[in-house]
């Protein structure tokens, strides 16, 4: 059962999240997105201030995204569990402070596996690592060079973010996508 005064406040959240999808299709993008949603329902403003994590950032500065993030139906399902960051060689940094928790090759591609603490890990491949598994890194910090390999295509380093154990958008750690927020059925 819920409390009074709870769907009502669920309801206008979601709406407000799905008006701010919308006007992104329609072409309205960033603040002005959020603006005309928040004139709508004000939750908007939250939802998408909850989904950015301070100290978070690209780790390529300034790279384009070459394919974003897919969610699977289910755990065993196809999707695309990260996004794929043009490269173009250099130096990979760490998106957010953390430990480095394990470093080396899987399938014949080097990775690199941040834990961020509270319950986000991020993967980070191709990557000839610079760093040891138990470093304690700072957002930024180099922890390996761009390598070759993968799914990716040449030029790219996929960048994957598991929150509690399930895979994410990394994108909304930096804020650039409003965070779903759904509903129960009936």
């Amino acid at each position: 059962m819920t409390r009074p005064g709870t769907r009502n406040r669920l309801e206008r959240r979601c709406s407000a999240v799905f008006l701010v999808g919308v006007l992104g299709c329609l072409g309205i993008a960033g603040d002005d997105a959020s603006a005309v949603a928040a004139s709508s329902a004000s939750p908007v403003a939250v939802a998408a201030a909850e989904s950015a994590r301070p100290g978070w950032r690209l780790p390529i500065p300034g790279a384009a995204i070459r394919r974003g993030f897919e969610a699977p139906a289910n755990a065993y399902a196809p999707g695309h569990r990260g996004v794929d960051l043009q490269a173009d060689g250099g130096v990979v940094g760490a998106p957010a402070a953390g430990t480095v928790v394990f470093v080396g090759p899987v399938a014949g591609r080097g990775v690199v596996t941040i834990d961020h603490g509270d319950g986000a890990v991020s993967t980070l491949e191709p990557v000839v690592a610079t760093v040891v598994a138990g470093k304690r890194v700072a957002g930024g910090t180099a922890v390996g060079r761009f390598s070759v390999g993968g799914h990716t295509p040449p030029g790219e380093l996929h960048w994957g973010v598991r929150r509690d154990g399930d895979y994410v958008n990394p994108l909304t750690f930096l804020g650039s996508v409003p965070r779903a927020v759904l509903l129960p059925c009936c």
